[in-house]
């Protein structure tokens, strides 16, 4: 599912080569749940923005999806991002004028899903997370806890393959991290769905992998 081969990002800074992310090697199979660790400025953002196709890198290969990832066009790969991958934030990016059920349905709208559909997929994702009472109301009048679980939901409307999710409890308090774990735990776990196929009701085999950046502090 995921490959990258000798991946490594520089900047210049003037007449200075920085270094963000060193010559990288590392595989994810679907359904694994993996941490990227270590201390603030170590490339973990950086390695979240090359696998989310946000920043290309100076040397090397990402394999994602089935895809090389860096040899598609800019369009190809925002396409790839929108139906493919989901990202969870630490600042949780919610549009401030828009409603919680809202900046769920967004990721459907950019789609062009049925309206209908949005609303009723992204009311279900609200009440998994325990804020279907909290589906009018605007970011700035909910917790900051309730705004990740929101921002949750929006990752996972679009019914992700991979989710990317950088130091997504970083903060929450002791128990709404928690609650954040369990719910990219359970996407993992959620494998078997039901698909309606005519003439009978057939089980389609879900597999989703999991990254996400964690500074290693508790």
């Amino acid at each position: 599912m995921i490959q990258l081969t000798n991946i490594a990002k520089q900047y210049r800074l003037r007449d200075q080569v920085i270094d963000a992310l060193l010559p990288t090697n590392f595989t994810v199979q679907q359904g694994e749940f993996v941490a990227i660790t270590g201390p603030s400025g170590s490339g973990k953002t950086t390695m979240l923005s090359i696998l989310g196709g946000m920043l290309s890198p100076s040397a090397g290969e990402a394999r994602v999806l089935g895809e090389n990832l860096y040899q598609l066009t800019a369009e190809q790969r925002a396409r790839l991002r929108n139906e493919s991958i989901g990202f969870v934030f630490q600042n949780f990016n919610l549009v401030p004028w828009l409603t919680a059920v809202e900046n769920v349905q967004l990721p459907l709208t950019i789609l062009g899903t049925d309206r209908q559909v949005q609303e009723s997929r992204a009311l279900e994702l609200l009440a998994r997370f325990e804020l279907a009472d909290r589906a009018d109301h605007k970011p700035s009048e909910l917790s900051a806890g309730q705004q990740q679980r929101v921002a949750l939901a929006r990752t996972l409307v679009t019914d992700p393959k991979l989710i990317l999710a950088d130091e997504p409890t970083g903060n929450l308090d002791p128990d709404t991290k928690q609650l954040v774990l369990n719910a990219l735990h359970q996407c993992c776990d959620e494998y078997d769905k039901p698909l309606c196929s005519s003439p009978t009701m057939i089980r389609l085999r879900k597999q989703l992998a999991v990254l996400f950046a964690w500074s290693g502090e508790r």
